[in-house]
């Protein structure tokens, strides 16, 4: 039985009032959770661990999940549109296809995370930590990424159309094919960056 299964059967099914009822009693640990399908908008739930949880399809909308735990959390195909994530902790978190569109994840940890075809645009990026993250053909359109620290990330194929990318670390990236047009790249690191038609950046 590998790691993987193994986190999965210990995985508990619980409903959004049981996780609310115990969140209001003081709980902040329902790591391992499955919440697929979930509706958790407009939810204030800062400093919450979901971390390993399965929240695939979930609709987080305006929820707050400041400071949150969602460390290799499956958020496939979820709805995070204006939520508040500010210096949440996504490490090998699954967004894959997830709307985050006008979202804050100022400060936010999302190393090695994998958001292929994430639709980000207009989220605020400001600090986040995309180190290894997959990128590929996630929509980055207007989103506010200053600061944001890209190192050997994946961006192929993304389209960062009118993004700030200023004073960005983007060392070792891979943006062959990205749209990089009214792209704002200022002071952005980009040694050994991989260029949108394929050229290395020295």
């Amino acid at each position: 039985m590998t790691l993987g299964e193994s986190s999965y059967m210990i995985s508990r099914s619980i409903t959004v009032q049981e996780l609310l009822d115990r969140y209001a009693a003081g709980e902040r640990n329902f790591s391992d959770v499955v919440l697929e399908q979930a509706d958790l908008s407009g939810l204030s739930l800062g400093g919450i661990n979901l971390g390993r949880s399965h929240l695939k399809g979930a609709k987080l909308t305006d929820t707050s999940l400041s400071g949150a735990n969602l460390n290799e959390v499956d958020l496939s195909g979820a709805n995070l549109d204006r939520a508040n994530l500010f210096g949440a902790f996504l490490s090998g978190a699954n967004l894959n296809n997830a709307t985050l569109k006008a979202t804050n994840l100022t400060d936010a940890d999302l190393s090695g995370a994998s958001l292929v075809e994430a639709d980000l645009s207009d989220a605020l990026l400001h600090g986040i930590c995309l180190a290894e993250a997959n990128l590929q053909s996630a929509k980055l359109t207007g989103s506010k990424m200053c600061g944001a620290r890209l190192w050997k990330a994946d961006l192929r194929g993304a389209n960062l159309y009118g993004a700030d990318l200023c004073d960005a670390n983007l060392c070792e990236a891979n943006l062959q094919d990205a749209n990089l047009n009214a792209t704002d790249t200022s002071e952005a690191s980009l040694t050994r960056t991989v260029m949108p038609q394929g050229e290395i950046h020295e």
